[in-house]
């Protein structure tokens, strides 16, 4: 810092301020304006400070430039302008969070009608998130004299600076009990209710995206500060009513009234997943799945599984008959139906279901086929690799089932900690595949015999291996789902071995046709034991002790070798 040894020369801006005439433009002019401000230019913060010059900059970021302004140039002073108010200088915090009638210059651009500048959106956002942090009382005060605050944020949430916005109000209030008292004041304002309507057939797409995007955030957000919180530090009322089985219900109402859009269930879908999500994203790769187990990091509560259980059938009908698509054109042809961003919400929706081991919710897939009908997707749409990521999700989720004593008890709870009242009870008696008097793992133990009786699973890779054999042979293309069924593939020979339902899939086996069985006994020994041979990579440049971790830590493949695996997916 060449300034606190008084070692650099005087600058262009101080000889500026020496005029008696000198205007905010003219030091906006200048390439260092924000550099000297933030080097606490004592001259210059008290020309900025002045009532006019803050007035002017208020007014820089909340009205729109002239039209006939050169492009390039156009929103030069309003960005400037934001720089210097939000340059973390605490004079001008100081003036623009104590002064009423600045905060209501900033108040009013809300009070425009849509939609708002999406660039001086972002200005006003930066800058009242800035005041939230640094002057939160003065600021959180004004804000909640203002009865119409939260209504016009949702007015305008197609901008994604409110979405910004609601979550510094969440997120960057200090000290503790300060944010739990505007967490209060949003819960009594309806933010979560009001959001939630907002992800509805005939309304504007982006402003579904939106709502539902801070609806997911709103849940990391509280879920991340609940973990950090102490024990007697009261629980998060938005997340309770995000958790609650009215506000899930309602949202599945809106999802699914009316004529059916793909928008609302793909949006509303997503909220479902970030309620069921039991780590943060970035951990749902399948290695992480078969090697760390069903960790968890939340737990799911049981509320929401008794809001989905329900609509399980209309889910199960959107696979039957999706929104519709024009058909696209591929690298591999015309796709005459495409597969859909909803039937791939409602795959992923499956999968995280399919986790949480939900008696009841394994039951009914049992009874719908959902699998059957996963799979049969699976093999259709051949090249679509995110759909057959989520099939192979749920297989291991069926297969990696933990067994009774592993499963946390009770394995539902709220985010609260206490056991939820549930009615996930196995309705009826177990279905005459059980093997134990536990309910639990009596459906389950159901859902692996459906998936290798009424849904064929040996078969069907069987066959699909057999034809993409004979496409090669012709000259044509290895399919696109190869890959995950060489995965899904060594899963079952994997559990075969060893796993919680090792002795079922043994005796499911054995129940095959004798010729199934000796295709498969062949498959194991002959082709699936080459395909893990040409897969096997060895690591380059590593000591034998480096790679010898590494295998320890993979999973077994049928032909013991426990290298690193690299499977081809088109």
């Amino acid at each position: 810092m060449f300034w606190k040894f008084d070692l650099h020369t005087t600058s262009h801006i101080d000889q500026l301020l020496d005029r008696e005439d000198v205007t905010l433009r003219e030091l906006m002019e200048e390439d260092d304006v924000l550099q000297e401000c933030k080097a606490q230019n004592r001259r210059l913060l008290l020309f900025l400070s002045q009532d006019h010059c803050m007035q002017e900059l208020v007014s820089l970021i909340t009205t729109e430039p002239p039209a006939d302004l050169e492009e390039r140039s156009r929103f030069k002073f309003p960005n400037i302008a934001c720089e210097l108010l939000t340059s973390d200088v605490s004079i001008i915090n100081d003036k623009l969070g104590g002064e009423e009638s600045l905060l209501e210059m900033l108040y009013h651009f809300l009070e425009q009608d849509p939609p708002l500048n999406p660039l001086l959106a972002s200005f006003f956002s930066k800058t009242i998130g800035n005041l939230i942090a640094r002057k939160t009382e003065q600021v959180i005060t004004f804000l909640k004299k203002k009865e119409g605050f939260i209504g016009l944020v949702l007015k305008h949430i197609d901008a994604s600076a409110m979405m910004d916005l609601l979550l510094r109000l969440i997120s960057c209030v200090e000290p503790a009990p300060l944010r739990q008292e505007v967490l209060h004041w949003l819960n009594e304002e309806k933010l979560v209710q009001r959001l939630t309507e907002l992800i509805h057939t005939g309304k504007d797409e982006e402003r579904q995206s939106n709502a539902s995007q801070t609806l997911c955030d709103i849940i990391r957000l509280s879920r991340d500060q609940a973990n950090q919180m102490q024990e007697s530090m009261e629980a998060d009322p938005l997340l309770a009513v995000l958790e609650s089985q009215e506000s899930v219900a309602g949202l599945l109402k809106n999802m699914f009234e009316g004529e059916r859009s793909e928008a609302s269930i793909v949006n509303g879908t997503q909220v479902l997943l970030t309620l069921l999500e039991t780590r943060r994203s970035g951990l749902e790769g399948l290695m992480d799945l078969y090697s760390q187990g069903y960790e968890r990091s939340y737990t799911v509560n049981s509320s929401i599984l008794n809001a989905i259980e329900p609509h399980i059938k209309d889910f199960q009908q959107l696979l039957l008959d999706p929104p519709k698509k024009s058909a696209i054109l591929t690298t591999v042809g015309v796709l005459e139906q495409p597969l859909g961003n909803a039937r791939l919400h409602v795959a992923r929706l499956v999968a995280a279901l399919l986790q949480t081991s939900a008696p009841s919710i394994c039951q009914e897939f049992c009874n719908l086929s959902t699998m059957d009908l996963l799979l049969d997707l699976f093999f259709k749409y051949s090249w679509n690799n995110f759909l057959h990521f989520q099939v192979e999700l749920c297989v291991a989720a069926i297969l990696n089932h933990p067994s009774s004593e592993e499963q946390p008890n009770p394995g539902l709870q709220n985010h609260d900690g206490k056991p939820a009242a549930t009615n996930l009870e196995v309705q009826g008696e177990a279905m005459e595949t059980g093997r134990t008097s536990d309910p639990q793992t009596s459906i389950h133990n159901a859902l692996v015999a459906h998936l290798f009786q009424k849904c064929q699973l040996v078969q069907r890779i069987l066959d699909a291996w057999e034809e993409n054999d004979k496409i090669q042979a012709e000259g044509g293309t290895r399919r696109g789902n190869m890959g995950h069924l060489t995965r899904i593939s060594n899963m079952v020979v994997q559990n075969l071995e060893k796993g919680p339902v090792q002795a079922q899939i043994g005796d499911l086996i054995k129940e095959l046709p004798e010729d199934c069985r000796g295709r498969w006994e062949s498959f194991v020994d002959e082709t699936l034991r080459e395909t893990n041979r040409r897969n096997t990579v060895e690591l380059p440049l590593c000591s034998n002790q480096t790679v010898n971790q590494d295998r320890s830590r993979q999973p077994s493949t049928v032909s013991g070798q426990t290298s690193q695996q690299s499977f081809h997916f088109e």
